[in-house]
């Protein structure tokens, strides 16, 4: 199997074309090839696959076997290993959560058209009743967390912190991942305001754990962000891997800009 190694800032992918497995036979080739020092290694297997409705359809599956619905950062990666194949800078790209848009702007940026956040998508479950989720308080350890659930077509808790050093983030974010809270399961963002346009994010992956880097999730912290007025737009998003640019308005869609990168080619033997 002929495969291509890619990362947006850090966020790692082994990106193949379709070979007709099914969805069970895809989940147990990530568990194996994502599993780092002991096979390729990466953060998550994307696998690129013929639309009738896109130019492609992407598929996404964490590290745990579990298929992701959306992935800003590999979606900029698939873009670019396209762009790669047939010189266009324009692309259409299926995803489970819809189709998204993406174009490359500059030989190291890549923006891709998120769609619409949606508030509706993240219902919890209290005392047998649904209520959307917007500034609410989830209990970690003793500890009462401020959140604001995001749906990016996956699903954001985006928690604003004072200073992300003094808290253990990673415990706190895989304690929120399988949360009853969150019966799906769901992607932790803590937050710490720099100024009016940046942010400084730390990630928890559903499925991955904690990443360098989270596309989807720096547009779940812009959005939850700017609609409750803590900043502005565009807002630089710095994360451990580097920084993405993300620019929305209420009622609007979610723009971001990266970088996707090349690392190198190889074959897996199957």
């Amino acid at each position: 199997m002929n495969f291509v190694k890619m990362h947006g800032l850090g966020n790692d992918f082994v990106v193949m074309e379709d070979l007709g497995y099914t969805t069970e036979k895809y989940s147990s080739l990530a568990k194996n090839i994502c599993l780092r020092r002991w096979s390729v290694g990466s953060d998550g297997l994307v696998v690129i696959q013929e639309s009738d409705h896109a130019d492609v359809f992407m598929l996404m599956f964490n590290p745990d076997g579990s298929e992701a619905e959306m992935c800003g950062n590999a979606l900029r990666c698939v873009a670019k290993y396209m762009h790669g194949k047939s010189g266009k800078r324009n692309f259409t790209v299926e995803t489970r959560a819809g189709l998204k848009k993406a174009e490359i702007i500059a030989k190291d940026c890549i923006r891709v058209d998120m769609g619409h956040p949606e508030w509706e998508s993240q219902l919890i479950p209290v005392q047998g009743e649904n209520r959307t989720v917007l500034g609410e308080v989830v209990e970690v350890e003793g500890n009462n967390l401020n959140f604001t659930a995001v749906s990016m077509g996956n699903p954001h808790c985006v928690i604003f912190v004072e200073d992300i050093k003094k808290i253990p983030w990673q415990r706190w974010g895989s304690l929120l991942e399988r949360h009853p809270f969150f019966p799906k399961g769901v992607n932790v963002e803590f937050v710490q305001i720099i100024e009016a346009n940046l942010v400084k994010v730390k990630v928890w992956e559903r499925g991955a754990g904690a990443t360098l880097a989270c596309g989807s999730g720096a547009c779940a912290v812009a959005v939850a962000g700017i609609y409750s007025e803590k900043i502005s737009s565009p807002v630089e998003v710095n994360l451990p891997g580097g920084t993405l640019r993300v620019s929305w308005s209420p009622g609007e869609k979610v723009l971001m800009e990266g970088p996707a990168e090349e690392v190198f080619q190889g074959t897996y033997q199957l």
